[in-house]
């Protein structure tokens, strides 16, 4: 039989056996212009920075969820009739859930303000789209039920818990892969014994867990717990993204008042931080991190010593140095830590604007169900039909419940003297 073979350092074999129509289709999609543009998107941005091995792209990752997707697929259909065009439509959606993102991943998207769902979806539906195109040589509505997946609409059932909810293919695909590729050691959990015990709940079609599967919950959301503390939220890495936002910032305040030219090509990029024109498919499929990095190595050389620093910052990893205010959970005081930082460093000759900046990233590991937000709920059947929501099952809910955050000063290397004193006498 005609078989296509990736091999992946999370799944191992990733198979597409041609003479499959649905699996001929997810291959073609693989090898389109707008899904192999992911190769060159980082998946953890800069945390490269801190974990030398996270340089995987988001090409992997949407191999990852969709091969993850399919046998959650597989799994149900052991003891439920399923819909299988849906089933075409979800693990498609699963390949492509991520085609809209900008270089770096969640980094520029918290720079430039567009939204990579809502940019994916204009590829899915652009007639122009290879990706479109291939969707619909299977099924002439296939582009625009993949979307409607996406998009996370009123009504749910188990296909759209595969994609978008706190048990989707997604998450469970970025922990392990984030795990390995970091060496963390944080993220492990077993994959495939979740898998085996998802069934589907009769009464509201949605995706559950049997009762035998809470350990394997637990051990999940502990992992994503712990990839937010160590990684994701790493300080390290926060600097590397907030270094970026403040270059990016700076270059585009520099291009609009006529001081700075904007590196050739690359138009996506203006469009990008001009924040809301829309692109061409050229200028998206040109939007990546070579374009970014080509951006920063170009402004490293700049006439504007701000914007030399920060880029040569990036580039040679001369980062900003960390003041931690996690402790100061009075609003007034951490108002007046962060005051007297400001001060502090233009009083040492800096420029608050671009030497200091204040990161508060959060995270909550598990999402009570609270009756009003579907996704947020891990149904748990037991033997007898009857089904619990997770958190009456597992004492672990009430931890994993609170919210995971950090409060940081983050500033310029010869700032960090005079901020942590401004800081400790301020307090």
């Amino acid at each position: 039989m005609p078989e296509k073979i990736i091999r992946d350092p999370v799944h191992d074999v990733i198979a597409f056996r041609l003479e499959q129509p649905v699996d001929a289709m997810l291959f073609r999609l693989v090898n389109a212009a707008e899904f192999q543009r992911l190769r060159r998107v980082r998946q953890l941005g800069m945390a490269s920075l801190a974990y030398p091995g996270a340089d995987h792209s988001r090409y992997s990752h949407s191999l990852g969820v969709m091969e993850i997707a399919r046998q959650m697929l597989g799994q149900l259909r052991l003891s439920n009739a399923i819909d299988e065009s849906l089933a075409a439509a979800c693990a498609a959606a699963a390949l492509l859930h991520d085609l809209g993102h900008g270089p770096l991943s969640h980094v520029f998207e918290r720079i430039s303000g567009f939204h990579h769902e809502k940019q994916t979806l204009l590829i899915i539906q652009n007639p122009d789209s290879e990706v479109h195109r291939i969707l619909c040589d299977h099924d002439r509505d296939l582009p625009d039920t993949v979307a409607r997946l996406l998009h996370d609409g009123p009504r749910r059932d188990f296909f759209h818990d595969i994609l978008s909810s706190q048990l989707d293919a997604d998450r469970l695909d970025y922990l392990l892969r984030d795990n390995l590729m970091t060496g963390s050691k944080y993220g492990g959990f077993d994959l495939r014994w979740l898998v085996h015990t998802l069934t589907i709940e009769p009464a509201s079609s949605r995706l559950a867990v049997a009762a035998k599967g809470v350990s394997a919950v637990e051990t999940y959301l502990q992992a994503r717990y712990h990839m937010y503390r160590n990684v994701y939220f790493h300080k390290v890495v926060r600097t590397g993204e907030g270094m970026v936002k403040l270059a990016l910032q700076r270059g585009k305040r520099q291009i609009e008042q006529g001081r700075l030219s904007a590196p050739s090509r690359h138009d996506g990029m203006l469009k990008a931080l001009a924040g809301g024109p829309s692109f061409s498919l050229d200028e998206f499929t040109d939007l990546d991190d070579i374009a970014l990095m080509n951006w920063l190595k170009v402004w490293s050389k700049s006439d504007d010593a701000v914007l030399r620093r920060l880029c040569g910052g990036l580039l040679h990893r001369r980062l900003y140095k960390t003041v931690d205010l996690t402790a100061l959970d009075d609003p007034a005081r951490l108002a007046g830590a962060r005051e007297s930082a400001a001060r502090a460093v233009a009083a040492a000759g800096g420029d608050p604007d671009y030497d200091l900046f204040y990161d508060e990233p959060s995270d909550t590991p598990y999402e009570i169900y609270d009756g009003r937000n579907p996704a947020s709920d891990i149904p748990i059947q037991h033997p007898d039909g009857r089904l619990s929501s997770f958190a009456a099952i597992s004492p672990l809910t009430t931890a994993l419940s609170r919210q995971l955050m950090f409060r940081r000063l983050h500033v310029a290397p010869q700032y960090r003297a005079a901020v942590e004193s401004a800081v400790k006498s301020d307090n």
